[in-house]
């Protein structure tokens, strides 16, 4: 899962939560048959224009994220201008989600804005990989 969204405010406290975001490490499940298991992998933002980033996670810790970093709604913040962004990242719109549990990064100083998320596909793991023949997310 890639969820697009803008951090803005003190530049220490945004390069805090990125570095925050970077280190939370999730479980990626796995399947093959009927056999499941679980990987552990770390969450990774990217840097794309216009002061976008992108965080990329296994789609089972969306609600997670989502309640982690969604803010009230910002000043000036219309429809049109997050259809264009969604547009720009090539993202949907952000769905609803379960605000129950929260990872514990600092991100009361910085504001976001949330624009999208784009699903990934599946992936299955080739015999030379060390997951030979594992389907999971295609992160």
């Amino acid at each position: 899962m890639h969820l697009a969204f803008i951090p803005y405010g003190k530049r220490s406290e945004v390069e805090l939560l990125l570095r925050d975001m970077e280190a939370q490490k999730h479980l990626l499940p796995m399947r093959k048959g009927a056999k499941t298991k679980a990987m552990w992998l770390q969450g990774v933002v990217r840097v794309l224009p216009f002061g976008i980033h992108e965080y990329i996670f296994p789609k089972e810790d969306l609600d997670k994220v989502l309640a982690t970093l969604h803010k009230v709604k910002q000043p000036g913040e219309s429809w049109i201008k997050s259809a264009v962004l969604r547009k720009i990242t090539k993202s949907t719109k952000i769905p609803k989600y379960k605000d129950d549990k929260k990872y514990l990064w600092i991100s009361e100083h910085v504001g976001i804005i949330l624009i999208g998320i784009k699903p990934d596909g599946e992936l299955t793991n080739l015999p030379h990989q060390p997951n030979a023949g594992w389907t999971h997310e295609a992160l």
